[in-house]
This record gives structure tokens, C-alpha cells and sequence, in this order.
């Protein structure tokens, strides 16, 4: 495999001495914020997929009802959306977009609690993707201002490590509170009588609301740098125009098209496999909602951190020695060493064999996460960094959003109710090598994009 070199990264890659990059005590702590705030957007999925079938019960869903409202809706009203609130976060305060798009989805997280209508729960599952659409443009591009070159890749693996605490620690909560909440019916005061998955929403809301407002009123907002020679400060009109974004892409095509096409199939792949994970459980080896959730959600807390934070060391270390598509390479491997264990862990016939392969395929998925995210920011100009992550973001929403349903429709046409293990086994032995040969054909482009762009990553 062929290398693109660039000069090796120093420890000390800073801005000009006169604008000092933030103290590492303020950098750290937005970290750990937003860390707790990916455990928030993605906690909320994870542990609804282990209350589905009650959902589907209470409202007498079809599977591809039940995946388009609390699987795909939230997605694709997220992936457009973006488009709209993104380009704000080039011009507005970036922690505000943040704040407020949580507040909106804690507020939505009690409308599902509170109301048993499928129709009334698609709208507001709809308004609940206005509040993220925001949020990971916002936070990247906050970020990339927050820390030195060198130090992102770390930054973002630690920031991810929420996503893992968030998968390992939706499953056990959501594991105990199934178990706990074994009377379907509860009477709450204000509220009156839920079911028990109602309650969970309403418990959910809680973090959303906590977090917003520690977002607004205790993050920092950073100096903007970044920016190539010769551009001046955005304007509101400026912030809505797409025309030097899609020639930026175009320019850097080669580089950029195998990462947002990589990055589509990987999320469809994954989307599926985590909205139907705690039904493949059940329907294959048994195990109820309550006991897979807190199988797996011991066994990722405690060792799927480890795979981020390997992922963002590696990718570091090959950054100083000049290899140019560190970043990239390091996704690159991790998805070619998880295609066995993403294949196997349906289709073998003890239920702990398929729990030991589905940690290992999340663990190892894990270690390309942070270099993924710091490849893509590290090519990307400040000036249109926020509307460029859109762009990216909507791949992987957009992802997310057609999983579910490319599962429940092999599951429902052409497997059947019970034999959703080759539905999963059959999404992953297609779409995870293709994933990993886009990435790889891209390679030798994103280091040539990456070396251009260290004349303006100061």
C-alpha cells in the first residue's frame, strides 16, 4: 500500500504565539461535554431498541411501521435539516446551536412519553431530528478550533468514547429499567397513567435538558482559525451559500468522494444492526430485552472505550512520522479486521459466542471512529467546515435512517420473523467489504489532500 508522506507532526503545533490555543483544563472539559452529549443523541436509540416490541405491541405496529417511526424518521428530517442549521454554526455561536438542539430534543423525549398515537408519535419523532441536525457540525467544527492539529485525532477519540459509554451503559440501563419496570402500567403524578416504555422516554428527557443548558452557559467558545489565505469573516447571507463548498468538494474529489460513500455504507450496515440488535436476541437465542441489555452493556463499557482510544493513539503516532493518510489508513484496517466478527456473531449457535463476537466487531469498529472523524476535519477549511460536516453528516444520517428498513425488509420478504440473523449476517457480508474497499481506492488522495491543507492548519 502506497504512502503519502508530509513533514512529521510536532507535540506543539499551535496557532501564532499571539492567539494561544485554549488551556488544556477548558479544551478537556468541552471534550467530556460533548462526549456526554454523543451518550445523550445516541444512548436514546440504543435503549429504544430494547422496548420495540412492547412499542409494537401497545400500538399494534407492523415492523416497517415500527422502523420508519423510531428508526428512520428522526434521521431523514436530521440529514435535511442539517442543511439548514449547519451553515449557522460558521456564523452563530456554535455551543448555542448545541444547547438549544438539545433542549428541543429532551422536550421531544417527553412528547413520546406522553402521547400513545402512532401518528402523533411519527410528527414528533420528526420535530426530534430538527434538534440534532445542529449538533455535529457545531461540535466538530468547535472542536477543530479548541485543539492543535496533532492533538484532534486524541481529542475526538476521547470525545467518542461517549458514543461507547453511551452504547455500553443505553444497554444496561435500558437492561435494568426493563427489568425494573415489569408492571405495564404506571401512575405518575401530573402525567397519570403510563405504559412502561413511556416511562423510559420520560426519563430520557432528562439528560437532554441538563446538558443543553451546561452547553450554553459553561462551555467555551473558541477563537475561529483555520481559515485559507485571503477569506474574511462570514456573513449571515454568506453562511446559506453552498457555491464555494461544492467546488471545494469537487476540487478534492478523489479525496473526499470515497469518504462520504464509505462512510453511507458503513452507517446502513450499522444502523440496521443496532435498531434490530436486542430483537435478534430474542427472536434467536431467547434471551429477553432486559437480560441482553445488560449482558452487552457490560461487556462494551468496559472494553469498548479501549478500541477509540487505541484508534486515536495509532493514528497519532503514524501523524508523526509523516505518514499523510494516517487518519484514513487507520479506518481502513479497522474495518477489514471487524468484517468477521460483524458476520459470524448472527449466525453462530450459542447465544454467549454471538454476544463475545458482537463486542469484539463493536470494540474493533470502534478503534477507526476517532481517526475517521479527525481525517475528515483535518481536509476540511474553517470557513465552510461547519456546511462542509453537513454534507458529511447527512451521508451518515442518511445511513442510519435506510438500515432499519433495509432489515426489516429482508427480514419480513425474504427470511421471515425469525430468521432475522441472516438478515443481519447478509447486510454485513455485503456492505461491510464494499465499505472498506471505497475507503481504501481513496487512500493515496486523502493524503494528498491532507498534505495541501497543513499550510492552513495553523
Amino acid at each position: 500500500m502506497a504512502e503519502v508522506h508530509a513533514a512529521p507532526v510536532s507535540d506543539t503545533d499551535a496557532a501564532p504565539a499571539s492567539e494561544p490555543w485554549p488551556s488544556p483544563a477548558r479544551a478537556w472539559y468541552a471534550v467530556g461535554i460533548f462526549g456526554a452529549t454523543i451518550f445523550t443523541l445516541f444512548g436514546t436509540q440504543f435503549l429504544t431498541s430494547l422496548i420495540l416490541m412492547a412499542i409494537k405491541a401497545d400500538l399494534n405496529l407492523s415492523e416497517n411501521q415500527l422502523a420508519i417511526i423510531f428508526g428512520s424518521a428522526g434521521f431523514f428530517v436530521l440529514a435535511f435539516a442539517s442543511f439548514v442549521i449547519s451553515p449557522l454554526a460558521d456564523f452563530f455561536s456554535r455551543r448555542l446551536i448545541i444547547g438549544l438542539g438539545l433542549l428541543i430534543l429532551g422536550f421531544c423525549n417527553l412528547g413520546t412519553a406522553l402521547v400513545t398515537a402512532a401518528g402523533i408519535l411519527l410528527v414528533v419523532r420528526l420535530i426530534g431530528g430538527f434538534g440534532g441536525a445542529g449538533n455535529g457540525p457545531a461540535t466538530f467544527s468547535l472542536l477543530a478550533d479548541t485543539f492543535p492539529p496533532s492533538k484532534l485525532p486524541k481529542a475526538m477519540a476521547a470525545m467518542n468514547v461517549g458514543f461507547m459509554f453511551a452504547l455500553g451503559l443505553a444497554y444496561l440501563v435500558g437492561g435494568y429499567l426493563v427489568r425494573a419496570l415489569a408492571t405495564p402500567t404506571y401512575t405518575l403524578p401530573i402525567v397519570g397513567e403510563l405504559r412502561s416504555w413511556q416511562v423510559v422516554f420520560l426519563i430520557l428527557a432528562i439528560p437532554d435538558l441538563i446538558l443543553g443548558l451546561l452547553v450554553m452557559f459553561t462551555v467555551l467558545e473558541p477563537k475561529r482559525r483555520g481559515r485559507t489565505a485571503g477569506t474574511s469573516q462570514p456573513t449571515l447571507a454568506s453562511a446559506y451559500s453552498y457555491t464555494r463548498v461544492f467546488k471545494y468538494l469537487y476540487d478534492n474529489r478523489r479525496a473526499f468522494a470515497p469518504m462520504y460513500l464509505g462512510l453511507l455504507i458503513d452507517c446502513i450496515a450499522l444502523g440496521g444492526n443496532t435498531f434490530w440488535m436486542a430483537v435478534f436476541y430474542q427472536r434467536t437465542h431467547g434471551w429477553g430485552p432486559g437480560d441482553f441489555g445488560v449482558y452487552q452493556g457490560w461487556a462494551l463499557l468496559l472494553l469498548a472505550p479501549a478500541g477509540l482510544l487505541f484508534g486515536g493513539w495509532i493514528a497519532e503516532r503514524l501523524a508523526k512520522r509523516g505518514i499523510a493518510d494516517a487518519n484514513q489508513r487507520v479506518v481502513v484496517w479497522a474495518g477489514l479486521a471487524h468484517l468477521p466478527f460483524a458476520i459470524l456473531f448472527a449466525l453462530v449457535p450459542n447465544p454467549w459466542m454471538a454476544l463475545a463476537f458482537a463486542t469484539l466487531n463493536t470494540c474493533v469498529v470502534a478503534i477507526g471512529t476517532g481517526p475517521k472523524n479527525a481525517a475528515f476535519q483535518s481536509i476540511v477549511p474553517n470557513e465552510m467546515r461547519a456546511k462542509i460536516t453537513a454534507t458529511f453528516l447527512f451521508m451518515f444520517t442518511m445511513g442510519q435512517a435506510i438500515g432499519p428498513v433495509v432489515v426489516s425488509s429482508l427480514t419480513t420478504h425474504v427470511f421471515g420473523d425469525e430468521n432475522i440473523r441472516y438478515s443481519l449476517a447478509l447486510s454485513h457480508g455485503i456492505l461491510g467489504p464494499l465499505g472498506v474497499l471505497v475507503y481504501w481506492l481513496g487512500l493515496r488522495a486523502y493524503g494528498e489532500a491532507y498534505s495541501r491543507a497543513r499550510a492552513w492548519q495553523k
